[in-house]
């Protein structure tokens, strides 16, 4: 995959980014003073222990969440000033999220979780196009209990490319698969990428996957200790597992 131009905006601009978490009183510092600018285009893989603030980085580019202190920007959107109707907004027309876990509607079919995208997006892919780019195109009518672990997950990252999203926020999504299974999602968020010009953020636990970022962020103790810049990121299909 080609790193994204020196001239790409930034997508992402964050500067003294700090989380914390209060219960009685204890506190957690889940993030501590963190800059960074993601640029369009980007696949950028993070990396760190449990507990390490991935996730709470995550979710809060995501607009699911709120830093303690810090600014934080999407474009020329502030992502801290917004209220909660304006990242609805932000959220529903911008970001596609990627779990470990697959959270489809059991009722629905492939097709029809697919769709629950697709009828609130401004501009998706058919439904139908969504999963014959992950390979599920025979798979459309069957139900999540039908599918395999892979196959949900599958239908999940469909369901997230189908509205054609500037930014893609995966936590773990190969973590419940085989390496197969994997390759096969990271291929489709590659794609993504490479045709749709997607920002793609992926936290794995799978350090091998690092080789398709163009950058890691190495996190520890709720900083970025570490960033890596790979020169010629590699294809998903050439991943050691």
């Amino acid at each position: 995959m080609e790193s994204p131009d020196s001239a790409s905006p930034a997508a992402f601009t964050g500067t003294r980014l700090n989380k914390i978490y209060r219960t009685g009183e204890t506190e957690v510092h889940a993030l501590r003073d963190v800059d960074l600018s993601i640029p369009q285009g980007e696949v950028l893989v993070l990396l760190g222990p449990s507990g390490s603030g991935k996730s709470t980085l995550l979710n809060i580019l995501g607009g699911l969440d709120r830093p303690t202190s810090g600014n934080l920007s999407w474009f020329d959107h502030d992502l801290v000033a917004a209220d909660e109707a304006a990242l609805t907004r932000f959220r529903r027309a911008h970001v596609g999220f990627i779990f470990q876990f697959y959270n489809l509607i059991p009722s629905l079919t492939a097709e029809e979780n697919v769709r629950l995208v697709t009828d609130i997006a401004e501009s998706p892919m058919p439904p139908g196009e969504a999963l014959e780019r992950v390979g599920l195109a025979d798979r459309r009518n069957h139900y999540p209990a039908q599918l395999s672990g892979g196959e949900q997950q599958r239908v999940a990252v469909a369901r997230a490319i189908a509205k054609r999203p500037a930014v893609l926020l995966c936590d773990e999504p190969t973590g419940a698969l085989d390496s197969r299974t994997g390759v096969r999602v990271l291929e489709t968020l590659a794609s993504a990428n490479r045709e749709l010009a997607t920002t793609v953020v992926i936290i794995t636990h799978n350090a091998g996957i690092a080789a398709m970022a163009h950058r890691v962020f190495h996190f520890l103790d709720g900083r970025i200790a570490r960033i890596v810049r790979n020169e010629r990121p590699v294809d998903p299909a050439g991943i050691t597992w």
